[in-house]
């Protein structure tokens, strides 16, 4: 396969996935390709979509379509283009490798952009499933392979024990990131942690900003990387405009597990008499690190942008996106934007591609 039928491929697989999001482009050209792939695929996606539910709650229908759209928007050529661009891609593979990727299952289809770098570069992925998140990596491997049959003997997908691998992409926790270490540490690896977004406010945010915000918060109930655990805000800052603009994701409240979550720390909170604000479905408090609960956002107040600046410079290694409405030091990303990652942004700021790129001279 030549590197333009990898990017003609992916593209494909990208306006395939764009018609499972409701809230995203409802204006899919139709293309003789596109319907053979609706024949085959459509039907049994859309029911998939709908029993993911049952088997995992947090991967509600909401958010496994806004997942899908999401990609599939990723996926378009000058995107793809413009990304590899970047690099050297060799014309001939030296030698192609068997990458194990070890994929999460804290949001749907975490591991999807480490298939995609695998693939891209040449390299045969041999993924482990998460039991969180094991049969929509399944579905986008058949897809991929009906599009362009190239990658029939590339994808290999287990649900345990992998062997016969030459590198190791793996995320977890930063406890299992420890097993990882010793277990796979002998191999060419990268090897990801906890991480945490932020957001910086800076008090003249419109209601449209904060409901953004919102999106970034709580779009599949906190639980990414990418998800806003923290947010600064100016000395004697007035959370209502916040709270009226969050009030749209208040339907969480009615999940059972979100519930739970938010009534455990609510009870906790009270009887370790810990200062928060009830905002009804969540919960605010004052803290300095970035990482909180499920349901609880941490605050801090700053004396200005720079002082929440220098604070995050200081944990930079612990944090994946910060979200501002003003570009901050060429590092921010704007409200709303931090679930829909571009193909060349990459989890825990590891180029993935640039390693998988080394591994063919080795």
């Amino acid at each position: 396969m030549t590197l333009g039928d990898k990017i003609t491929a992916f593209e494909k697989l990208g306006i395939f996935l764009e018609q499972f999001d409701r809230n995203g482009s409802q204006n899919i050209l139709t293309y003789p390709w596109l319907e053979e792939l609706n024949d085959k695929f459509l039907q049994p996606l859309e029911l998939l979509i709908k029993e993911i539910p049952l088997h995992n709650p947090w991967f509600t229908e909401e958010n496994v379509r806004f997942a899908l759209g999401s990609i599939g928007r990723s996926l378009n050529a000058e995107d793809l283009s413009s990304w590899l661009r970047c690099y050297k891609l060799p014309s001939r593979l030296a030698s192609t490798k068997t990458v194990a990727v070890i994929m999460a299952g804290n949001i749907p289809l975490v591991g999807f952009h480490d298939m995609l770098c695998v693939l891209i570069s040449g390299h045969r992925l041999l993924a482990r499933l998460s039991s969180k998140d094991d049969k929509l990596p399944k579905i986008i491997a058949e897809i991929i392979c009906f599009i362009d049959k190239g990658f029939n003997d590339k994808i290999i997908l287990k649900d345990g024990f992998l062997k016969g691998f030459d590198a190791v992409i793996a995320t977890g926790s930063n406890n299992t990131s420890r097993y990882f270490e010793y277990y796979f540490g002998r191999y060419p690896h990268i090897i990801r942690k906890n991480r945490n977004s932020v957001a910086i406010l800076d008090g003249f945010e419109t209601p449209g900003d904060l409901i953004l915000l919102s999106n970034d918060v709580f779009r599949y109930f906190g639980l990414g990387c990418r998800n806003v655990s923290k947010i600064f805000v100016p000395s004697n800052y007035d959370f209502t405009p916040l709270s009226e603009a969050f009030a749209c994701y208040r339907y969480l409240g009615d999940h059972n597990k979100w519930a739970n979550n938010y009534e455990y720390q609510r009870a906790i909170h009270l009887i370790d008499q810990i200062t928060f604000m009830d905002m009804e479905f969540f919960i605010l408090r004052e803290e300095k690190v970035s990482a909180s609960p499920i349901s609880v956002i941490n605050y801090e107040e700053t004396a200005s942008v720079d002082e929440a600046m220098e604070i995050i410079e200081k944990n930079r290694d612990q944090l994946q996106c910060i979200i501002s409405r003003k570009n901050l030091r060429g590092s921010t990303i704007p409200p709303g934007k931090s679930q829909e990652p571009r193909v060349n942004e990459y989890a825990d700021n590891a180029d993935t591609l640039e390693f998988l790129l080394k591994l063919h001279g080795s």
